[in-house]
């Protein structure tokens, strides 16, 4: 991205074409955003910092809360339609609340607002350690971008299951 895109996206949650979404779990892959989306938007690497990305016991994905001293690489979605997040908002259902944050972009060193999806549970005893990506994307990326998919169709059925119980659904089949 360039430095004359950063600096008008910098004061505002919204680019040009829309919303910035940071994500730092399973949208990192460009399949997932890709079912969801049906395209893969513009993006630049950024961090979060004073968050911590933690793995879910029962979970393959990730949650981040604040955290002093800590910081979250990720990247920022660009051009986000207001279609497009009503799905992101569906997708990370009720387990996560969407929350303006300001992110530091890599490329440019610049800071720029967002939208994120925090863990909705502060106190959630199941959140532990660290998450990584490369590591989901060995051992859970074919199952969860199977599950994202039917959770895609579902999408487009009058009545729409919740991506959790599409989750559980899924991951209970075996």
């Amino acid at each position: 991205m360039s430095g004359a895109v950063a600096t008008a996206l910098s004061t505002t949650t919204s680019s040009p074409g829309g919303h910035n979404v940071f994500v730092y779990g399973s949208l990192l892959a460009d399949e997932v955003v890709r079912v969801l989306l049906k395209r893969v938007p513009l993006c630049s690497n950024a961090t979060l910092i004073g968050f911590h990305r933690f793995s879910i016991k029962g979970r393959v994905y990730p949650a981040i809360l604040p955290v002093e001293n800590k910081k979250v690489t990720g990247k920022v979605l660009l051009g986000i339609t207001d279609v497009e997040l009503d799905v992101l908002d569906t997708f990370e259902d009720v387990e996560y609340e969407r929350r303006t944050v300001e992110i530091n972009l890599h490329d440019t060193s610049e800071k720029l607002l967002a939208e994120t999806y925090v863990w909705g549970n502060e106190d959630d005893p199941d959140l532990y350690g660290d998450w990584d990506f490369e590591v989901w994307k060995q051992l859970h990326m074919k199952d969860f971008l199977a599950m994202t998919t039917m959770f895609a169709n579902d999408l487009e059925q009058p009545e729409t299951k919740t991506r959790v119980d599409t989750y559980e659904s899924y991951y209970q089949k075996d």
